[in-house]
């Protein structure tokens, strides 16, 4: 059974102060030096890892903001590091309907949370069971170039596959090149199929199949042909501006009833293409996004 750590005065904003200060900086691989006044985090990397403005999160824990949306809501349960019953809390003080089990999740258990904080600088990124991109680390930033110069709808991997009209998905910043990529069509398609039985009901799901039905032939094709699976692993050929072309493997880990996808990059070890992984890594280590990004 899981419980809700709350203060006396359990609004939203008092709420949100409470987990702030529980969550050490050394949970996100932020710096804890002596100067911190914070037991937790700090506003300002809240702020940051939420992405919101440091204004907004002021006004929410002061209860000057009472309604914020639900991707705001997740995007905090996710900087916090929630359980998924501090989740729905969050969303009931926000006076939102909290996600149920028929409804695709974004939000990453505290559990996986560890798992990933202790991966370093390997590529990894979290997707949800709809392939829309939730969370990212620095060594994917480095590798792939950093996704949040993508608008948040279209940081999706079926999107990026199949893409629809003008409107370009980008998921990389520079060419990627697949093994077999008719494999990871018809993969991605069924995956997508089968993610339609574990969730019904979910409209951003919905929405996505029926906006590539419409709007792009090959996903149709596919689409029709009824097929049921999962995306497993795939060998990515990577054109990256810094160190040239790299050869990766890419693996799909799930993590359970969540069905969240952890898609982990990694090269052959003492390879070429390991060298230019780590290369690559410190080349982006300027530019790239902040460890444990969570999306709105």
């Amino acid at each position: 059974m899981e419980y809700v750590s709350t203060p006396p005065a359990a609004d939203l904003g008092a709420t949100i102060r409470t987990w702030r200060d529980r969550l050490p900086p050394s949970a996100l691989a932020l710096p804890s030096g002596r100067a911190r006044r914070a037991a937790g985090l700090r506003r300002e990397e809240l702020a940051e890892l939420a992405g919101v403005s440091v204004d907004y999160l002021v006004r929410l824990e002061q209860g000057r903001a009472t309604t914020p949306s639900a991707p705001v809501v997740a995007s905090l349960a996710r900087a916090l590091h929630l359980t998924v019953a501090e989740r729905d809390h969050l969303y009931r003080l926000a006076h939102l309907v909290p996600p149920t089990d028929d409804m695709i999740s974004d939000h990453i258990p505290p559990g996986v949370h560890r798992v990933l904080s202790r991966l370093g600088d390997t590529a990894v990124a979290v997707f949800a069971a709809d392939w829309e991109l939730v969370w990212w680390n620095r060594g994917w930033a480095a590798l792939l170039g950093d996704p949040a110069a993508t608008a948040p709808r279209l940081r999706n991997f079926a999107r990026s596959k199949f893409p629809v009209g003008a409107e370009a998905a980008r998921l990389a910043h520079w060419p990627v090149n697949e093994s077999d990529p008719d494999m990871v069509d018809r993969a991605v398609v069924a995956d997508l199929r089968r993610a339609t039985g574990r969730f019904p009901k979910d409209r951003r799901l919905a929405g996505l199949i029926a906006d590539l039905s419409a709007g792009n032939a090959r996903f149709a094709e596919l689409w029709a042909s009824g097929t049921v699976g999962a995306h497993r692993e795939d060998l990515k050929t990577i054109e990256h501006p810094s160190v040239g072309t790299v050869t990766v493997n890419c693996d799909v880990l799930g993590d359970g009833d969540t069905e969240l996808k952890i898609v982990v990059m990694t090269a052959a070890p003492g390879s070429e293409d390991e060298t230019k992984l780590r290369l690559a890594v410190i080349a982006g280590a300027a530019t790239a996004a902040p460890a444990d990004v969570p999306i709105s």
